[in-house]
């Protein structure tokens, strides 16, 4: 087979370049290891940045975020047990945030791609990447049958285990990560979610209340990396993460069984390049963050809006200039969430080895963000998102 560009992986990002190089005419396959059910199943990310919203609204992929996403503009963080600052994005800002699942917004670009005809070959095992700094070609094996196919470019969009950040050779890529000693425990329940997002440092860890829709809520707490879902039954769930946010806000949280439950590991980790010759990577592929400053998904949009762009603007208009500044334009931001996301991470959380010291430091810096608003306009830039480059 012959194409222009091979996507690898059909997540979010993968998903996301289908629809908008078909819309720009561009020709390209996408391979996808799991199944399109595994895909679909996996619950991730739910809160969008305005400039995601706007991207997505742009590809005409916003009839059901518009009518089922819940825009917000309030984040609150609590601390002492009882203490809370809360921060209006559009107050400060003039700009909001769309509660919007990614199980949601993969369910949509999967009814895009099907309706354009866009090809993803779902279940190709074997995935293999031939010669990316010049003249590529992807190998894989799909009901058992061995392709080939000869490309332009290859987009990495295959996660932080797929093959195309490792197909970029040792000596060229630099890598920088940081692990954290906690993990997330998080479950989705189907009752009403409180109205605004609520941080929560307090003395037994970290608890986030987010929602997904007016009937589904997502809620998570600090655990150790050694716990399993076995050790966290519901009832144990929802006594400490009631214990953990303020009274006033713990009258409010109807509980409910668990409909998913899961624990999550916090990393942050970045690999550059994100462009070899002829390779691009966006998404996971790159980058991970923490989930606190809820940036991976919309890294992920803003990586694939920025090559999108690249890609439509070779091909159209034989103008490379977005080609060429790609990896520098998307780690800039990239590193702008990074920072942002371990930033949020270490004043939220209670860390095995603090001392009364870094708690002190802890519990000042939440002052100072409660008592400034020049910190806070400052937070909720970074937390909606700051603009995309042009």
């Amino acid at each position: 087979m012959k194409t222009q560009v091979v996507i690898v992986g059909a997540g979010p990002a993968g998903t996301l370049l289908s629809h908008l190089l078909g819309r720009a005419g561009v020709s390209h396959v996408v391979l996808e290891q799991q199944s399109r059910a595994y895909v679909l199943a996996r619950i991730r990310a739910g809160v969008l940045e305005w400039g995601s919203v706007e991207i997505l609204r742009d590809a005409g992929l916003a009839e059901r975020m518009d009518r089922e996403g819940q825009v917000h503009d309030t984040i609150n963080i609590a601390w002492r047990g009882s203490e809370m600052l809360s921060i209006d994005s559009h107050e400060l800002l003039g700009r909001r945030m769309m509660a919007y699942g990614q199980t949601n917004i993969q369910e949509d670009l999967y009814e895009a791609v099907d309706a354009a005809g866009n090809t993803i070959i779902f279940e190709a095992h074997d995935v293999q990447i031939s010669d990316p700094a010049r003249r590529p070609s992807v190998t894989f094996v799909a009901n058992g049958v061995s392709e080939r196919i000869d490309c332009d470019f290859v987009a990495g969009c295959d996660g932080s285990h797929g093959v195309s950040r490792t197909a970029i050779p040792a000596s060229v890529r630099t890598e920088f990560e940081k692990d954290y000693p906690f993990g997330w425990l998080g479950i989705l329940s189907e009752t009403p979610p409180l109205p605004h997002l609520l941080y929560a440092n307090h003395q037994r860890g970290f608890a986030l209340c987010s929602m997904r829709n007016p009937m589904l809520s997502r809620y998570y707490v600090q655990c150790p990396l050694t716990d399993t879902i076995d050790d966290w039954p519901d009832d144990r769930f929802w006594t400490e993460l009631l214990t953990r946010i303020p009274a006033d806000k713990a009258a409010l949280i109807e509980t409910g069984p668990s409909i998913e439950k899961s624990i999550a590991p916090l990393r942050s980790f970045a690999s550059e390049p994100m462009r070899y010759g002829s390779l691009f990577l966006a998404g996971d592929a790159a980058h991970i963050v923490p989930p606190t400053g809820a940036k991976g998904l919309n890294l992920a949009i803003s990586d694939v809006h920025y090559l999108a762009r690249a890609f439509v603007d070779h091909y159209q208009r034989g103008d490379d200039g977005y080609l060429d500044s790609y990896s520098e334009m998307a780690s800039r931001r990239v590193w702008g969430a990074m920072r942002f996301s371990w930033s949020l991470t270490m004043l939220l959380h209670r860390f095995p080895d603090m001392s009364d010291f870094d708690q002190r430091a802890q519990e000042q810096e939440l002052y100072h963000l409660s008592t400034s608003q020049s910190a806070q306009i400052a937070f909720a830039e970074q937390y909606v998102g700051l603009p995309l480059e042009v």
